[in-house]
């Protein structure tokens, strides 16, 4: 029997949180007490008869499933089972199984049968089974409907009475795309939940009004929320100025709990609140994995499997807390004081420790806030949940993230390109990777953002330079940029500024106001910029008189400069050392703060400009070679030790061919001689292969020649914020030292393998340089791609390497490949759907 564990934990339709295991004899009880909660009608059509009761025989096969050609999950919640789902294959050596699932009446509607199927799929093709089938009652429309809408291809034939379904199980783009859309409506409606709760329970509230419990019973209570607030309390009467329960049970609409208490404690919190039907925890106690103990660990796992257990998700622990500024729930369950002006921007924070002074300087740049959460050690609700719930969120327009890790790279990435089409994300994230590793370095990283559509930066400082520009101002149209300051100095810093970003300053420009000029000339010039058509945005830089030449006295830049930035279709960022600016013109204390927060939404508007492409579909086939599966052929080569082995080879693969130095190191270096061409006989190979060994050593590779190309190098890795990421670049010394490679997230599009081809620095030899030809770009593309779809499909090559590849004219060459093979590198993301 299998050991293989496929437990898990999944969101259903509505959001709430349910169990998913493999069913065991034990379950025998509880198997009859879920038939006998069947109505009638229930029974009928999952049974095609009334079958009020499982007879002995029938139940012990139904609980005892070898797990292999009979597999049977369970959905439960708390000790309850709540539904049933298996497969049954047709026989031996059939790749055919029955599937069938029944779901108790008062849970139906909840999406339990698609998440049923999702998971006996993956089960069922583990075990060889490639395809469903299924008889389903025609008047069980709901049945019908859960296997009309999972994007399988279904073949349907009615006979006696019945409908018979019968539909292949291997993914399809269309089935991923319905299991992500059910994912981000589950995971939204989770989240939409926490944070517009109808009542807020508060465990932990000391009656002394001291320590973290009493300050977020206060914010809740003095921040204007709109739901009932009970502290929860087992002795005083009066906690924080409420009235205080005994237990969560004595409430009525409870939507949220927020724990305060010490770990040991929390458990009995956990039950009080699932008794009382809360949808969610948010857990500010520390003392659970972040202590980096064992127990610790054990603690955290533990409440968030009882939470889950009971349909409940879990903010923390050691986390701030959420808040949500609407008019219409004005929420702050956190430490800060007070709640978040409110604004069009979502803010999820990895940390808890920052997260007061990050609302803090959210508040002092005047940015304001749609929804907060802090998400402390991200047991359960990380940075993606977020991310589906502000997809849809009508209230937020910018997306800002604080990510310490990545928990589910592949999904970010995914999330990212989709929702980044709609709404901006900006994310500080770390650009480091694991010491020694390939892979995309520090532009590099930056590069995979930019392509995701994030825009990545690097400090806090940053994350709110671009916020507000974001949040207030309309998306440049171009990068040609318009500079108009009363100070020489400061345009000029502006226009470098710009240079170094990427940015063109518009003919014509900097325009330098007279610094005696007063608010009204200066506005006059800027209006003249604003209306320019040569000009997509536009910097402003403001500084003092100087002694002697002051300003007009009913001088008010602030007005003159938000009078004309706010009134036109062009973003504006300003640099003021007179007056402060007012809400909605984003104000920066250098310009070159300014110029680099332009400069990071106009690459983000470029992005966007570019249309996704496809990802093209590639034609396999069955191969014990994974390269030549997916259609990359490598020119054979054999290894020799000896000059008599290295002629014995060259005979069998036919002359002329090469002889290259088996050190990895060495394999490409044709200028220090570990490469020798165009050996014509037994000869040359003999005397080549001794001046070699000499060198460089015994073992070498020989190989067939092919003809000459420009040599490129095609990369494989699995990076911790992305995943697996396709690289490109030329090869040589020179291109390696400097790091000239393009990266891409699995898979590509045809868009993104074209684009590639022009990025790196040496990318004009691929186009003919210096009277050479061009190459075939659309074989490179179409390697790129291939590499791209081995990557997504195969989670066991961990890396690959294809160095050098030599493109040419009418085609190219693979000469060497490097494949390493690993237990499969986790892809939740591909998987059925889990917490």
């Amino acid at each position: 029997m299998t050991t293989v564990d496929r437990a898990a934990d999944v969101l259903l339709s509505d959001g709430g949180a349910v169990h998913l295991r493999q069913i065991q004899p034990e379950d025998a009880p509880a198997i009859v007490a879920m038939h006998s909660r069947f109505s009638e009608r229930t029974r009928y059509l999952r049974y095609f008869s009334p079958y009020p009761r499982i007879p002995e025989r029938d139940l012990r096969r139904f609980v005892t499933v070898d797990h292999d050609a009979r597999e049977a999950f369970v959905i439960e919640t708390g000790d309850r089972i709540l539904a049933v789902g298996r497969y049954e294959r047709l026989g031996p050596e059939s790749q055919d199984a029955e599937v069938a699932f029944v779901v108790e009446d008062a849970h139906q509607g909840r999406g339990i049968g698609s998440v049923l199927l999702e998971h006996l799929a993956a089960a069922a093709r583990e075990a060889g089974v490639r395809r469903f089938v299924a008889e389903v009652l025609p008047e069980n429309s709901a049945m019908l409907r859960v296997f009309a809408d999972a994007g399988y291809q279904i073949q349907r034939q009615y006979a006696d009475g019945v409908v018979h379904l019968a539909f292949p199980i291997e993914p399809t783009e269309q089935s991923l795309e319905v299991q992500w859309r059910r994912e981000q409506t589950a995971e939204a409606r989770s989240i939409a939940r926490l944070l517009s709760p109808r009542g807020v329970v508060v465990y932990g509230a000391s009656a002394s009004g001291h320590g973290i419990g009493a300050a977020i019973l206060g914010h809740l209570r003095d921040g204007g929320f709109t739901g009932a607030v009970h502290p929860i309390h087992p002795t005083a009467d009066l906690v924080g100025g409420l009235p205080a329960l005994r237990s969560a049970r004595l409430a009525e609409g409870i939507d949220l709990a927020v724990v305060a208490v010490p770990p040991p404690a929390v458990p009995g919190v956990v039950d009080d609140a699932a008794a009382a039907g809360v949808h969610g925890l948010v857990v500010v106690s520390a003392g659970f994995a972040e202590t980096g103990t064992e127990g610790g660990a054990a603690a955290e796992r533990e409440l968030t499997r009882a939470a889950h257990a009971a349909g409940m998700r879990v903010v923390g622990p050691n986390c701030l807390g959420v808040a949500n500024t609407h008019e219409q729930v004005r929420l702050n369950a956190t430490l800060a004081p007070r709640l978040p002006r409110p604004g069009r921007a979502g803010f999820f924070s990895q940390s808890g420790a920052l997260g007061v002074a990050l609302l803090a300087e959210a508040d002092r740049r005047g940015l304001g806030l749609s929804t907060f959460v802090s998400a402390g050690n991200r047991a359960d609700v990380s940075g993606n949940d977020l991310m589906q719930y502000w997809e849809d969120d009508p209230a937020t327009d910018v997306i800002l993230l604080y990510l310490e890790s990545f928990g589910n790279p592949r999904k970010f990435a995914r999330l990212a390109r989709r929702i980044g089409r709609t709404k901006p994300i900006v994310a500080v994230a770390s650009p480091a990777r694991p010491p020694g590793g390939a892979g995309p370095d520090r532009a590099g990283v930056a590069a995979l953002f930019a392509h995701a559509g994030v825009i990545r930066v690097d400090t806090v400082v940053e994350l709110f330079d671009v916020g507000v520009l974001l949040a207030h101002q309309p998306l440049p149209t171009g990068r040609r940029v318009g500079i108009v300051g009363n100070s020489t100095a400061l345009t000029q810093l502006a226009a470098a500024a710009c240079a170094d970003g990427g940015l063109a300053v518009a003919p014509g420009y900097p325009r330098d106001v007279p610094p005696q000029a007063g608010a009204h000339d200066f506005g006059d010039v800027l209006a003249e910029a604003a209306t320019d058509g040569g000009v997509d945005a536009l910097v402003v830089a403001v500084a003092p008189p100087v002694p002697g030449q002051l300003f007009d006295e009913d001088a008010d830049f602030a007005t003159a400069l938000a009078s004309v930035a706010l009134a036109g279709d062009k973003p504006t960022v300003v640099t003021s050392l007179v007056d402060r600016m007012p809400a909605g013109l984003p104000a920066y204390a250098t310009v070159e703060e300014a110029v680099r927060a332009l400069a990071r939404v106009s690459a983000y508007a470029d992005w966007l400009r570019r249309p996704p492409g496809t990802v093209p579909e590639v034609a396999t086939v069955d191969s014990f070679d994974v390269l030549t599966a997916y259609g990359i052929e490598v020119v054979p080569s054999l290894p020799a030790e000896s000059a008599q082995e290295a002629v014995a080879a060259a005979e069998r693969l036919g002359y002329p061919v090469a002889l290259k130095s088996a050190g990895e190191a060495l394999r490409h270096r044709l200028d220090l001689g570990a490469v020798r061409l165009d050996l014509a006989d037994g000869s040359a190979v003999s005397r080549a292969y001794t001046e070699m060994a000499e060198r460089f050593g015994s073992g070498v590779l020989v190989q067939a020649m092919v003809p000459p190309g420009v040599a490129c190098v095609v990369e494989l890795v699995e990076d911790p914020a992305f995943g697996p990421v396709v690289g490109f670049g030329l090869g040589g010394v020179a291109t390696e030292l400097l790091g000239d490679r393009v990266w891409r997230p699995a898979p590509l599009t045809d868009r993104d393998a074209a684009a590639m081809l022009d990025e790196p620095r040496a990318a004009p030899l691929l186009r003919g340089y210096r009277g050479a030809g061009p190459v075939d770009r659309e074989a490179l593309a179409r390697l790129l791609i291939r590499v791209g779809r081995l990557a997504d499909d195969r989670p066991d090559v961990r890396e690959l390497r294809l160095n050098p590849v030599l493109a040419r004219v009418d085609g190219l060459s693979v000469l060497h490949a490097e494949v390493v093979l690993g237990p499969p590198a986790a892809r939740p993301d591909t998987a059925p759907r889990r917490l």
